[in-house]
């Protein structure tokens, strides 16, 4: 049984904790069943359980932390009123010093916690990224991005794959796409998703000049067979000779796939594999991720108008960011946050960003549900 002396600030902290043991009741009610037989046959239910459960169980762990510190406010409250036990009474203060100091922080996080979640965040994506204007040189800076996301997801223990790519002729790519497996990954990435500017002297120029170049990423949500159902009739599959890396069967068996989706004229394709059976089965994973990032996108784009958002939008053509090499700069356009650090941020180290970005969506948020708290 909690104690807590009610005030203006512990009425604030009631409503909290009214809202946690709502949380907690439905964490029990998940946990209950997630271990249904019906519910484990039912897979579309039993993915999305699962992903609420792992949601639900950060915020009834932030609940123990919330309920232990509240309640020991309540205590060294009720002893220091007291006052009869000086030896209890120093306790006391410290006990509330500490409780009151991490309190607020604490605070902040459940209430960021408990605004919804995007269901999209915690999904695998198809990164795509595009060499744009700039010729040999808009291909070279595509393949630097391409490192630089690998290096990054690298150093967060998730899982790249190439699915499709073509070369540039002076090194880096035309274009390549590749899929990202692990924690959390679109809710990470999205914010990469635009129109990458580089400033720098090309390997090819002779004069010395700066050129600006440009390189375009999409990161699309990775979809589930349940997500997006696509008709087969609507799809006209090609197989033809792949043109990439793999030695000699690459080139005389016809392993690549190319989906083309009828009513929207959305094409995938895939050969990194030998065998035409998985690279059909990549192909559609990422025919459902465009199909799927076509309505997310209508979405963002209207959520970003009633929000008035700096950094989700449905604007994929939107100029977000600018790699200096002259200056060593990198300068993110949507929140003028400017970094003196090219060289290791171009080697992977990209996470200061994401979290200044992070911070300003998040912040937004919280804006919005203020009146909740």
């Amino acid at each position: 049984m909690y104690k807590i002396i009610v005030n203006s600030q512990s009425k604030c902290r009631l409503y909290m904790i009214d809202k946690l043991n709502i949380v907690k009741q439905r964490f029990d009610e998940v946990a209950d069943l997630i271990i249904q037989p019906n519910i484990i046959a039912d897979q579309k239910r039993y993915v999305a359980l699962n992903r609420e459960y792992k949601d639900l169980k950060q915020l009834v762990d932030k609940r123990g932390l919330y309920l232990e510190y509240t309640n020991n406010i309540a205590e060294a409250e009720e002893i220091l009123a007291d006052g009869s036990d000086p030896e209890m009474v120093d306790m006391a203060k410290m006990q509330l010093e500490e409780a009151k100091e991490k309190l607020p922080k604490l605070e902040e996080e459940i209430k960021l916690m408990l605004i919804p979640k995007d269901p999209e965040d915690s999904k695998n994506v198809v990164v795509e990224v595009r060499a744009g204007t700039g010729g040999d040189e808009a291909s070279i800076f595509a393949g630097d991005l391409f490192r630089m996301y690998t290096k990054y997801c690298e150093s967060k223990g998730w899982k790249t794959n190439v699915i499709d790519l073509s070369e540039g002729t002076s090194g880096g790519y035309k274009e390549i796409q590749f899929e990202v497996t692990g924690e959390d990954v679109y809710g990470t990435l999205k914010f990469e998703a635009g129109v990458h500017r580089v400033q720098r002297v090309p390997q090819t120029e002779t004069q010395g000049r700066v050129h600006t170049s440009a390189a375009t990423v999409m990161v699309l949500p990775e979809a589930e067979d349940f997500d997006v159902q696509i008709d087969p009739k609507d799809v006209r599959i090609d197989f033809f000779c792949s043109s990439g890396p793999g030695g000699q069967s690459v080139n005389t068996t016809y392993s690549a796939v190319r989906l083309t989706h009828i009513p929207t004229g959305l094409v995938a394709q895939c050969q990194d594999q030998k065998s035409q059976h998985k690279n059909k089965e990549k192909a559609f994973r990422v025919l459902r991720s465009r199909l799927y990032d076509m309505e997310l996108a209508k979405k963002q784009e209207e959520d970003a108008a009633k929000r008035n958002s700096q950094v989700s939008s449905g604007d994929r053509s939107a100029k977000i960011r600018t790699y200096n090499y002259p200056q060593g700069r990198v300068t993110d356009h949507r929140i003028g946050l400017t970094l003196y650090d090219l060289q290791n941020i171009i080697n992977g180290d990209i996470q200061r960003i994401i979290d200044e970005l992070s911070l300003v969506e998040n912040t937004e948020k919280l804006k919005e549900a203020s009146e909740i708290f």
